[in-house]
Formats: structure tokens, sequence, C-alpha cells
């Protein structure tokens, strides 16, 4: 099978690259950087050589978009917002020009989508989207809205001869250098892994492994389309996620940050806030439904694995 990744260099892209690959399928990488094998230079907005990748192709997989790891000024925010739109824009336009368009196009989306809640899990059927919560930060609309318009890219574009879903991915934990799972280990290590603003606020995450095999499972059921959450079953609250990740790290102790601690925290490492104060109460609602097991559903054996597998790649 020729699976084409586009965006595929980052976390995501490297990990189902790498699975993939091992798995026998003939793997094309779209990057704006194009210095490997198999890899093909595109700039994720306008129509070029690269098109004659997804011509013929079987799956192709848009992972485009500027990292959400960063400070949330306008212009950062505009930047996510059009490298996501256009380069869903460009995959569309090539899939409708394609003489033999793929079977399957999958987006990346994101879980972020959904509202910030503590009382109930959000699933696809009756998850609310975000956008009009209260006592929220105004920009954290417009990071829905980024989601939105990432996801109406692909709906919109004429592709009637390719099935379409939307990838809704929690955050993917992978061993990975450079990784989120590697960044909240690393703060794990250093005692700075306890609770952030009281931790009441749920985090919803999927084990690298299980978003390769869903990933799978979506190629194969064809009876699949539009919006599909990729989280695991067992989300759970910031404070309970950090303490099992420091009991699989054996790490006793983690020093709890209270909102401003966790601002200037953001300032240092030029990120943002929102990633670990909003509630993302995500389940997997129509892969449960259509039958996908997850092998690692719950935190504790997830953060044990890769726990692991952190250290043997050390």
């Amino acid at each position: 099978m020729k699976i084409v990744l586009a965006g595929g260099t980052g976390q995501v892209g490297v990990v189902l690259d790498r699975a993939m690959t091992a798995a026998g399928h003939d793997v094309v990488v779209l990057t704006r950087n194009a210095v490997r094998e198999r890899q093909v230079a595109w700039d994720a907005r306008t129509q070029g050589p690269w098109a004659a990748e997804i011509d013929g192709s079987d799956v192709v997989v848009n992972l485009a978009g500027r990292s959400v790891s960063c400070r949330y000024t306008d212009a950062n925010l505009r930047a996510m917002m059009d490298s996501r739109v256009h380069s869903a824009e460009a995959v569309g336009e090539a899939v409708a020009a394609a003489a033999k368009p793929p079977a399957l196009w999958l987006q990346m989306s994101t879980a972020t989508i959904y509202a910030h809640r503590f009382d109930a899990p959000h699933n696809e059927a009756t998850g609310v989207v975000g956008g009009t919560e209260p006592d929220v930060p105004d920009y954290w609309e417009y990071s829905v809205r980024i989601a939105r318009n990432w996801e109406r890219a692909q709906h919109d574009a004429a592709t009637p001869h390719t099935r379409k879903v939307a990838l809704r991915a929690a955050m993917v934990m992978s061993p990975d250098r450079g990784g989120v799972f590697d960044v909240l280990l690393r703060m794990v290590r250093l005692g700075l892994g306890g609770p952030v603003a009281g931790g009441a606020q749920y985090l919803s995450w999927i084990h690298d492994e299980d978003f390769v095999r869903a990933v799978e499972f979506l190629i194969a059921r064809d009876d699949i389309e539009g919006p599909v959450n990729l989280a695991a079953p067992g989300p759970l609250p910031h404070r309970d996620f950090m303490r099992e990740l420091r009991t699989a790290a054996g790490v006793p102790v983690g020093l709890p940050a209270t909102k401003w601690m966790a601002e200037l925290g953001a300032l240092a490492l030029r990120t943002d806030t929102e990633l670990l104060l909003k509630s993302r109460r995500v389940v997997p609602g129509r892969l449960l439904d259509a039958g996908f097991a997850f092998d690692h559903a719950q935190w504790p054996d997830a953060a044990a694995d890769l726990v692991r597998r952190s250290r043997a790649r050390r």
C-alpha cells in the first residue's frame, strides 16, 4: 500500500512513518525540507510536482500544521490557522485533480475542538464543541476556531471518490525525544511533576502504539468517515495523570504549581498554558462502537510502558 504522509516529519509523522514503513508499506513524506530518501518537497499551500505522489496512492494522511508548542501570540495563532487550513486545501485540490485518487484521506484534527469542561466526557455524538465557555481566556476560542476551520477545509473539498476522516487526536504519547511525553517525563525527573492549578482539569491522551493501530483500523474499515476521536478511553484529571507518571518513573514527589507559576514556566519554555489548563475530557466513542480494542486503555499501564521504552532508548 502506498501511503503519503503530508507534513510527516513532526512527532506524530515520525511515529506513523516508522510503523507503516516497518509494516512494509511504501511511505512517502511531504515536507518543506526534503533531505532524505522517500521525502518530497512541498510548500503546504500551492500545487506542484508533489501532487503526483497523491495520484495513485492508497491513503493520504495530512498532518501538516505549525506546532502548538509556542506562545499564543496573534502572529503565532494566525500561523497555526493558515498552516492547517492551507495545507488541507492543498491536499484537497491534489486529491480532486488526481486521475486515480486515494481511497482514503485522513486529516489531522485535535481534541481541542471540544469545550473546556469537567462534568462529562465528550464523544463524537454528544460532545460539545467549544468556543463559548464562560470564564476562560478569550484566545481559547481561537484555538477552537482553528480546529473547526481545519476540519471544514477537508469536509468542503470536492473529493467524491475519496473517503474522508478527521482525526480528533488527543496528546499522542511516545518516548521519542522532544515529544509531549518526553517533556512531561523530564519534568517529573526534575521533581516538577506535581499538579498544576489544582490538577482538576482532565487530560486526554493516546499511547503511540494505539494511535498507529487506530489509523490502521480506520484504513481497513471503509464504513467510517467524518470526525473520529483518537483518545484512550481513560482520560483522567491532571493530578492523577502526573501521580501515575511519577509512580511509573519511580519519583515519589512532584512539586505542585499554581496558575501563576504555570504562566511563568510556560513563558520560560516559550509555550502556552492552554495546553496545561484546558480540561480535555475526550473519549473514543466511534472507535469503541466499531469494535476497536485498545492495547493501552488506562494510563498506569501506558505510563509504565512508555517509561520503560524511554529508558531503553536512552
